[in-house]
């Protein structure tokens, strides 16, 4: 039997900074800077010890089991208990109209993002295709396909396949139909709202009781981001990884910036210092998704949005729009498929573009790898070879953590702006 240093290692340096998240979290340090030195840590963790490290990738694993376990409950009862509380339904309708209007308008303009530093860049030029064995093109859904599979057919089913819009829907039904007998039959939709408001109450605690694994599981998912993700596999595709990420900064800090600026005539920091959390537990799972209870809980708490409007939109922007994996990336990924493969693009395929991304960006789920689906609809449509996007798997983990960082963050704006009550 061999010694395995370099496991042994592993196992002090996990039980170190297990230790060291476990005493600053005893000391009270902030939520978010213990999140960032969980990520911090995890990440050196995993380039330094590569496969040895992944004895604490199961922590990761447990966390993202425990976020989407309570996430579709905390939805569907939030959007019941907030939505039923409208006394007037012609708000509810407004709201939607704006709340679709934001996320479908600052993915339009992600995909404008996209293609401006897509060409800057020049992503793709000089880069030889070689294909990948284990890439599979995604199939294409026809529009009635997505538009059915929205549909509450089978909300049990629904909710436990991870199907946020269903999931949305029929909690809205629930919620028209207490406000329509509320009117009529006060007494008899009193005890459901009772207990609609007490398990929103208690699902609130279990959200909070997850939350503060977050550092752990943010160590255990860097951990294996790291090790799985080394610096080698950026070398080659570097400028593509460099312009995505500027591409998304630039979405997030100047085009968000202005939006607030102009529709709210507030300063974009106090936003930005309360979707930061949101931000950091959104980058590290790779899942807007998963990260709603940040999302919903950084929105009232820390921004002031009401909870009607926090809820109901930030899971919304869960699935629709999606400024990063449906906006900026599969415009990039088009322009560096489209220069590895020599084709020019004209103006026409790019504005045939922009519109697939609205078009396209309305049902995407959040999960993990999302983007695959939105990407191969671009390059589909704009006739580029899917094949192309075999290049970009080995550094896809990488900068799927930056796009469900700008999604999250462009339904979090979304959520500000279209809020009256938050100033």
């Amino acid at each position: 039997m061999t010694f395995n240093i370099e496991l042994v290692a592993a196992i002090v340096f996990a039980i170190l900074a297990l230790g060291l998240l476990w005493y600053l979290n005893k000391r009270k340090v902030s939520f978010s800077v213990r999140t960032l030195i969980g990520l911090g840590l995890g990440l050196i963790f995993g380039l330094t010890l590569k496969e040895n490290s992944l004895i604490v990738e199961p922590i990761g694993k447990i966390y993202i089991s425990l976020i989407r376990m309570v996430v579709i409950p905390l939805v569907m009862v939030s959007i019941i208990n907030s939505i039923s509380n409208f006394e007037d339904s012609s708000k509810l309708k407004s709201l939607g109209i704006r709340a679709m209007g934001m996320l479908l308008g600052t993915t339009a303009i992600a995909g404008i993002v996209g293609i401006i530093f897509g060409n800057i860049f020049s992503v793709g030029k000089g880069i030889v295709f070689e294909g990948a064995e284990n890439f599979v093109p995604k199939e294409i859904p026809s529009f009635m396909d997505v538009f059915n599979d929205m549909l509450p057919t089978n909300p049990i089913k629904s909710m436990a396949e991870g199907q946020i819009i269903p999931v949305i829907i029929f909690a809205l039904f629930i919620a028209f139909a207490i406000i329509m007998e509320d009117k009529k039959n006060k007494e008899k939709v009193v005890p459901f709202k009772a207990f609609i408001n007490s398990f929103s109450t208690i699902l609130m605690r279990i959200t909070r009781i997850v939350l503060r694994l977050t550092p752990f599981g943010v160590f255990g998912l860097m951990t294996a981001v790291g090790a799985k993700n080394g610096v080698s596999t950026l070398m080659p595709l570097l400028t593509f990884v460099v312009a995505i990420y500027l591409a998304l900064a630039f979405q997030i800090l100047i085009i968000h910036s202005l939006f607030i600026l102009i529709f709210k005539r507030r300063s974009p920091i106090k936003f930005f210092k309360g979707i930061w959390p949101a931000q950091v537990v959104a980058f590290t799972t790779q899942s807007s998704f998963g990260t709603l209870p940040v999302t919903i809980e950084s929105l009232e708490n820390n921004i002031g949005v009401s909870s009607s409007t926090a809820s109901f939109v930030a899971s919304l922007g869960s699935t629709v729009g999606m400024n990063g994996c449906g906006g900026v990336f599969p415009a990039i990924v088009a322009i560096f498929v489209a220069n590895v493969f020599g084709i020019e693009l004209t103006l026409t395929h790019y504005i045939l573009m922009i519109l697939t991304i609205v078009v396209g960006s309305v049902g995407i789920a959040g999960v993990p790898g999302a983007a695959t689906m939105s990407t191969t609809l671009i390059l589909t449509t704009l006739g580029l070879p899917i094949e192309g996007m075999a290049i970009i798997l080995g550094v896809d983990a990488i900068i799927d953590m930056a796009r469900t960082l700008t999604n999250v963050t462009g339904a979090g704006l979304a959520a500000y702006i279209v809020d009256k009550e938050c100033k």
